[in-house]
This record gives C-alpha cells, sequence and structure tokens, in this order.
C-alpha cells in the first residue's frame, strides 16, 4: 500500500526538517539566469509553439493579409480624391465602384484583423499552459538541496508570475513584431509603386527613429533584469513573513521585518523607476522623428503636385503618400510602446527557463530492484554525507536494525538526527558508504518503491485543503470510510473529529485552518496509522501534543510498531527508554549505543543529557 510520501516530491513539512545552512538563496544549487542568451531564448520559446502551429500560421497569415488590406486602402481613398478634386467635376460614376471596393476592403480587412487577434491569444494561452506545466512539474524532479537553495516565494514566481510574463510579453510581441515587418515592407513596395523620390525621403528619415528606440532599449535592458530578479526576491521574503507571523510578533520583531520590506521594496522601487523613466523615453522621441518625417513628405508631396518635380504626384497620390508614411512608422511606434514589455519578458524567460534547466535529481536504476514481503531491515554502513562540500555533516555512520527493532536517535540540535532519515529516504543521497533495505542498496531501488516502504510523522504537520477524510486517507486514497475511522481511533483522533460542525466531512484550510496544533499532528500520525508501512520513521512526532494525549498516542505507537521496523528521533529522551536500542550523535558521529539503562549505567554523554533533562523538568 502506497503513503503520502512515496512521490517524488515532497511537502512543506518535510522542507522544514531538512533545510540546514542552504534555507537562502545563496546555496550552491542556486541557479544563474545570466547564462541564457536572447537567441537560447527566443528558440526555446519558439520551440514551445510547435505543437500549436496551426494557430502559429493562421495568426502570421491573418495578420499579414489584415495589413496588406489596410495598406491598399490608401490607395483606393487616393483614387478617390481624384475623382473629385475639381470644382463640379466629381466624376460620380467612377467614384461608386471604388467606394464599394473600399467597403469591402475595410470589412475584410477587420475580418482578419479579428481572426489574427484570436489566433494570436489561443495561441499565448496553450503556449503558457504547456510552460506552466513543465516549470511546475520540473519541481517533481528537482533534487531537494535545489528548493532548499531558493525561497519558497521566488520558485511560485517563476512558475506564476513569470509565465504571464511571458506570454502577455514574448508572444504578443512577436506577433506585433510580424505585423510591423509585414507593414513596412508592404508600405515601401506601395510607395515605390507610387512615386521612388517621395518614397526615399521616407526611407531616409525613418533610421533615425530606429536609432533612438535601440539606443533607449539598450540602456533599460539591464535594469528590467534587475526589476525582475528583485521582485522575485521580495515575494520570497514576503512569504517567508507571512507564512511566520506569529513567529514575527512573538518576537516582537514587526519593525525589523518591515524595515528590512521597505529596504528590498527601495531597491525595487529605484530599479523600477530607473527602467520605466528610461523606457518611457521611447515612444515620445519615436513620435518626434514620425512627425518630423510627416511634415517632410507632405511638404516634398506638395512640390510634386505644383512642379512636377522630381516625379510627378496628384493630390490623391500626395494622400496616399501622407497615410502610408503615418503606417510606415507606427510599427516602430508599436515596438517602442511595448519594448517595455518584452524587456520584462525576456527576463522573465530566463528566470523560467533556468528554472527548467536546473539539474534534476539522479535517476533510478534502468532495472530497479523489487522489496518483495519488506521486513523492515535497514542497515547503514560507514556513511559519510555534507550538504555543503566545506562542511561535512556526518562521519562513518554505522548502524544495524533489525526486522520489528526500535531504534532512537537522540543527541544536541544539529547532530545529523533528521539527516539520517532524509537518506534513508534518498532526499538526498550520500557521499560515502551505503543505505540498506532488507539487504538492497536504497540506490538499486526506484524512490517510489522505496519510499512506500516507509510511513513518516514529522515535527512540522502538513495539512491540505479539504475535508478530515481526504486528509488523513491521502496516502491510501482507496481506503474506507470505515479504514479511515479506525486510523483516527487508533491515533486518539476520533474523539475531537466527531465534535467538529460536520465530523469527517467537516473542511480545512491549509496548514489545518484552526486546528491546534496538536489536532493537526494527530491527523498526520492517523495518515500513517492508515498506510500500515513496513518502517516507521518518527521525527519528534508528540511533540505538539499535551503529556495525557502524548501517553494515549505513545501507546497506540507501540501497538503499532509490534513487529514493526521503527527509528525514532527525539529530544525528550523520556519517549524513548523503551527502544530496543539508542543511538547516541554528537557532532555527526554516533558516540554511543545501547539500551537505556546501559547508558545511564555507563555514565556517559547519554546519562548527563538524560539527567540534564530531568533536572530541568524538576
Amino acid at each position: 500500500m502506497s503513503n503520502p510520501y512515496s512521490g517524488g516530491g515532497t511537502s512543506s513539512a518535510v522542507l522544514a526538517n531538512v533545510r540546514g545552512d542552504l534555507g537562502d538563496d545563496r546555496g550552491p544549487g542556486r541557479i544563474d539566469e545570466s547564462s541564457l542568451t536572447t537567441g537560447q531564448v527566443t528558440r526555446r520559446l519558439l520551440s514551445y509553439t510547435r505543437p500549436h502551429a496551426l494557430e502559429l500560421a493562421a495568426s502570421f497569415v491573418s495578420s499579414a493579409a489584415s495589413v496588406i488590406l489596410q495598406l491598399y486602402v490608401p490607395i483606393l481613398v487616393g483614387r478617390g480624391i481624384d475623382r473629385m478634386v475639381g470644382e463640379g467635376s466629381v466624376d460620380f460614376v467612377a467614384l461608386g465602384p471604388i467606394l464599394m471596393q473600399l467597403v469591402v476592403v475595410v470589412a475584410l480587412a477587420a475580418a482578419t484583423q479579428w481572426l489574427a487577434g484570436y489566433c494570436t491569444s489561443k495561441l499565448t494561452y496553450e503556449t503558457t499552459r504547456d510552460l506552466r506545466i513543465d516549470a511546475y512539474g520540473k519541481f517533481g524532479s528537482l533534487p531537494l538541496s535545489f528548493v532548499d537553495a531558493h525561497s519558497h516565494g521566488d520558485l511560485l514566481s517563476r512558475v506564476v508570475n513569470d509565465v504571464d510574463q511571458v506570454g502577455d510579453g514574448l508572444l504578443q510581441g512577436f506577433t506585433q513584431l510580424f505585423t510591423g515587418v509585414v507593414t513596412i515592407v508592404g508600405t515601401l513596395l506601395f510607395m515605390f509603386s507610387i512615386s521612388v523620390p517621395v518614397g526615399l525621403v521616407v526611407v531616409i528619415v525613418t533610421p533615425l527613429s530606429i536609432i533612438v528606440a535601440s539606443v533607449i532599449a539598450r540602456v533599460s535592458s539591464k535594469s528590467f533584469a534587475s526589476q525582475q530578479a528583485l521582485q522575485g526576491r521580495l515575494g520570497g521574503y514576503a512569504e517567508e513573513m507571512i507564512a511566520n507571523q506569529k513567529l514575527v510578533s512573538a518576537f516582537a520583531h514587526g519593525e525589523a521585518v518591515e524595515r528590512d520590506y521597505d529596504a528590498i521594496n527601495q531597491q525595487l522601487y529605484t530599479v523600477g523607476e530607473r527602467a520605466q523613466f528610461m523606457s518611457s523615453l521611447s515612444n515620445p522621441t519615436t513620435r518626434l522623428v514620425n512627425n518630423i518625417t510627416y511634415a517632410v513628405v507632405a511638404i516634398v508631396g506638395c512640390v510634386c503636385v505644383i512642379t512636377s518635380w522630381p516625379s510627378v504626384l496628384t493630390i490623391g497620390g500626395v494622400q496616399c503618400f501622407l497615410s502610408y508614411a503615418n503606417q510606415y512608422m507606427k510599427p516602430f511606434n508599436e515596438i517602442s510602446a511595448v519594448v517595455t514589455q518584452i524587456q520584462t519578458a525576456y527576463a522573465s524567460a530566463r528566470r523560467l527557463f533556468s528554472l527548467l534547466d536546473a539539474a534534476p535529481e539522479s535517476p533510478d536504476p534502468v532495472s530497479p530492484e523489487v522489496v518483495e514481503n519488506p521486513r523492515g531491515e535497514l542497515d547503514f554502513s560507514h556513511v559519510d554525507f555534507s550538504y555543503d562540500p566545506d562542511h561535512p555533516l556526518l562521519h562513518d555512520i554505522t548502524f544495524h536494525a533489525a526486522p520489528g527493532q526500535r531504534l532512537a536517535l537522540v543527541g544536541p540540535t544539529g547532530c545529523g538526527k533528521t539527516t539520517l532519515i532524509n537518506l534513508l529516504l534518498r532526499f538526498y543521497d550520500v557521499d560515502a558508504g551505503t543505505i540498506s533495505v532488507d539487504g538492497h542498496d536504497t540506490k538499486a531501488l526506484a524512490r517510489d518503491d522505496l519510499r512506500s516502504l516507509f510511513g513518516m510523522v514529522l515535527q512540522d504537520t502538513w495539512l491540505f485543503r479539504g475535508t478530515i477524510r481526504e486528509n488523513i486517507s491521502y496516502g491510501a486514497p482507496d481506503a474506507t470510510d470505515e479504514d479511515v475511522i479506525d486510523a483516527a481511533k487508533r491515533a486518539h483522533a476520533h474523539k475531537f473529529i466527531v465534535q467538529l460542525p460536520k465530523g469527517y466531512d467537516t473542511v480545512i484550510g491549509e496548514e489545518g485552518g484552526s486546528l491546534s496544533a496538536g489536532q493537526r499532528q494527530l491527523l498526520c500520525i492517523a495518515r500513517v496509522m492508515l498506510t500500515d508501512p513496513a518502517v516507521l520513521l518518527l521525527d519528534e512526532a508528540t511533540s505538539s501534543i499535551d503529556t495525557r494525549t502524548e501517553l494515549q498516542v505513545q501507546d497506540a505507537f507501540d501497538r503499532m510498531m509490534e513487529g514493526r521496523t521503527s527509528l525514532v528521533v527525539a529530544h525528550r529522551l523520556s519517549t524513548v527508554r523503551n527502544a530496543d536500542c539508542i543511538l547516541v550523535m554528537r557532532d555527526g558521529n554516533i558516540i554511543e549505543r545501547g539500551t537505556h539503562e546501559e547508558l545511564i549505567e555507563a555514565g556517559g554523554f547519554y546519562a548527563n543529557l538524560y539527567e540534564s533533562q530531568f533536572e530541568g523538568s524538576r
């Protein structure tokens, strides 16, 4: 039967117990988004559009058709003007067909423009959906060291906010870029077909707008990258402080937190203001150049009409050129207007693809071994491990747990007790030595199969939004109502559950909602009891329960541990007196081992530790 810890991912409760020294953004697993070039980002994004090639092609074709139809409108307007320039000489016979053509062209241009917008939006939503699925799915293959090296807020920002920025910025930008290119090329063709000299005037003046926009974009690009990084940092800090608001308030640290938050927010404000200011210069400066171009075209066109030099041009032709001059410059205006969004999107895409490129945990063996009829025999042989290569943690850990044996791990905080459990479950891999279950090296087993052998209760609870029944049956979704109730009774949780408004159908919020810490822990214990694992792992499992309830739960554990291997991590030594063997750890080493009576009689570190706790309780 599977259990709640059999999957490749881990819960927040697990993370809280294994973070160690890597719980900031400077750990060895930190990713660097600056290594991706613009070309690489663009190619990666285009690869996500390939499954939606139909929408992409339809978007491009309809955009091109809309642009061409819109460019044909000034031709028809110019022809119409030429049919009615003289007083009393309006050619109504010729004007009628022109007006009919104009109506049809405008209608088709509107229809193709709508189709282009629809296809682009559909392409954007489908692509961002795929990106978000891949980004979220990546967490299941990442080693725990990677998750520990990044704040949860930053990771959430990459999956949610950055994906939205990519969709809104890059994909829309690609479409606008294509439309702009078609507009520029089409406008040039139409202009040169009417008058080459006047067309050259537009072409000669245009580079000024491009140069201005490119200079501004280059200056603001770095600022936008810094802005996105600071947004992720700010989100991570806010998520951490909000999640631990009670602790912050208990230590009267609210003002200090506000100062730290304000400091990061001020950095974001400064960088964001600089980025927005630089990017905001792009649109007005390009519009200034465009207005100059418009005025020059009007002057040259009038000269052509009056003098027929440097080319013959009609009044309708001048009107065409004025429209084309405006349309020709419009793509540059649009590109400059969205340059801020595009730059932000590229910064977000780098963060997103850096997450997707993060090295996954080592793969399961091609032909994994299978533990049949698990007995729960555990062997640690000369195990060494460190979270940071520069700071070794565990040294030459060797011990054996026979099937059904109860082992306890005790020692000062930070000595490596919880780390042993993490290694046993392969949340981390050992640096040296081997760990075996029933004679099988854990590295020779598939992670899901390995973790299905264990049931784990942590000091920190993890409950999700759902009913009490759903939370208890999380590791055994096929369990009957009777099985759930029986597990709750054995965990001494049934009594308070039936007192809730809807009993087992009561919906609780994230992290347990209004339930007390002890009640949440009882539900987690019931969850593990329902899975009926071969090996039971308890990491301060009764730390949040009052003394009376602890005695009840301990009795339930005693009955549950009969015939089942148990590994118990405890700080309160009174809870491990009945263990078959107690392993005493200090500074990453096992310094003593034996039963409670043997260790007390030896008068060593354990005896001193036990005596100090006893004196403290008195």
